[in-house]
């Protein structure tokens, strides 16, 4: 296939950076506008907002509110990535940052139970909703502009620039919440301090909307519109997917069930557990959490990296099976109550997930044709991401309420991942993919160790 006239050679390289950045930069709000979500839901929202609970069903039912913005992201996947795949991957990730970023804002703003009665747990859920429908189509265009411009020998470690926005974004809100936990401490943390944190998401919004919008679009997609304008093509994306790629679907889906699941588990309900249960310092916990963030990153580049010269499959059951078997003494080692254990517990947890963060977006983007793919990757991150973390911490306080133990937690993490570790056991080897082709045309195979794939795209 000729080159794509929209994306001169001689200018691709610095094109594709400066995607990078672009989508490195939302994906870095989108975490930090949700993450400050989960924090707040697991330290203030369940008194703020659930008052007349006890302090267990008014933790549940925050965790609830936090599992309704997953809710929402399958369908945010579904909507903003049917426009996705229609009119742009740019103007659809500028639609997902000003929805995600204005309703953390207003969140912000909220008043409390206290204050407006009923109508407070109300406006929660509805700007919690808003929030995961904006994230549910922000990963998947964030994933295919950054794909979609790189050249084809670097598509993981181009693609692993998105997942660096999730330890990117932990670092900058576990630092706003440090901050806020030294400037506010105790009661007034409780009173308007947890608010801050949501106020100053506008700030990183602007900056994420300058950035963004001047990015250019996809060369991909703008061949995909002209093949389809020649073909008249007139079919829904999302009926599209659903009757081309649904084994493609469920498999991604099921391959970031158990990341999902045990990364909320470490960076939301390890919080509530270990000041409720441990008794632990806040900002012990957040500072063992924060230090994570570090090897994580280190892991997403290395994974990507070698998934580009090895294959996304080999590298990505790599880390399923270490997370696998570190999910089985990730508690045990919490639960000693010693500092240096629990560090190791949440490096340790952290940095295999950053193994399968790392080839994740390249490996989604190769499963689906371009026409659909928008819609495709949003929908099988979108359902792993509700089947694992809209569920981990809420299932781990109902369990921990059972038994009075970590055990049952520990079956729940080590299952979670064992479902993702048999999809990936089902996948086959997409590296050599060419973007531009059908993949349920193109019969798959597994490349030579090492071999490095000619561009086509």
């Amino acid at each position: 296939m000729r080159q794509n006239t929209d994306s001169p050679p001689a200018k691709r390289p610095l094109s594709a950076r400066r995607v990078v950045a672009a989508c490195m930069a939302g994906t870095t709000i989108e975490w930090y506008d949700f993450y400050i979500y989960g924090m707040a839901a697991a330290l203030v929202f369940g008194p703020q907002y659930f008052p007349s609970l006890s302090p267990l069903a008014g933790t549940l039912a925050a965790f609830g509110t936090f599992a309704v913005g997953f809710g929402a992201r399958p369908l945010g996947g579904i909507v903003l990535g049917h426009f996705g795949d229609r009119i742009g991957r740019k103007s659809i990730l500028v639609w997902s940052l000003l929805l995600m970023g204005g309703s953390t804002f207003a969140i912000g703003l909220l008043p409390t139970y206290e204050q407006i009665g009923i109508w407070a747990p109300i406006l929660l859920v509805t700007l919690r909703f808003l929030q995961g429908a904006g994230l549910g189509g922000e990963w998947g265009g964030a994933a295919l502009m950054a794909v979609e411009h790189a050249p084809p020998n670097k598509r993981g470690l181009y693609g692993s620039f998105i997942s660096m926005g999730i330890p990117a974004g932990l670092v900058l809100s576990n630092l706003v919440f440090l901050v806020m936990a030294q400037v506010a401490p105790g009661d007034s943390f409780a009173t308007w301090g947890w608010r801050v944190p949501f106020l100053l998401s506008i700030v990183l919004v602007l900056v994420g909307l300058w950035v963004r919008l001047g990015v250019e679009e996809s060369p991909l997609f703008k061949q995909s519109q002209h093949q389809k304008k020649a073909e008249k093509e007139q079919s829904l994306p999302i009926a599209t997917v659903l009757r081309r790629y649904p084994k493609q679907v469920a498999l991604a889906a099921g391959t970031y069930i158990g990341n999902s699941g045990v990364g909320y588990i470490v960076i939301v309900y390890l919080l509530t557990y270990g000041t409720t249960v441990l008794k632990l310092p806040r900002q012990q916990i957040l500072t063992y959490i924060l230090i994570s963030m570090a090897t994580m990153g280190a892991a997403i580049i290395a994974a990507a990296i070698l998934s580009d010269r090895y294959g996304r499959r080999r590298v990505s059951l790599a880390g399923a099976v270490l997370s696998v078997m570190w999910a089985a003494v990730f508690f045990p080692l919490v639960d000693t109550g010693q500092g240096w254990a629990i560090l190791l517990a949440v490096i340790g947890m952290n940095s295999f997930s950053g193994i399968l963060f790392g080839p994740q977006a390249a490996l989604f983007a190769e499963l689906f044709s371009t026409e659909v793919r928008y819609s495709g990757i949003s929908i099988g991150y979108q359902l792993g991401a509700l089947l694992g973390g809209a569920l981990a911490p809420i299932t781990a306080t109902a369990l921990y309420g059972l038994t009075g133990t970590s055990q049952l937690i520990t079956i729940y993490m080590v299952g979670i991942c064992v479902i993702s570790l048999a999809c990936f056991l089902g996948l086959t080897e997409t590296r050599r993919r060419d973007l531009s082709a059908d993949p349920a045309e193109e019969p798959q195979r597994t490349p030579p160790k090492g071999d490095v794939v000619p561009v086509k795209a």
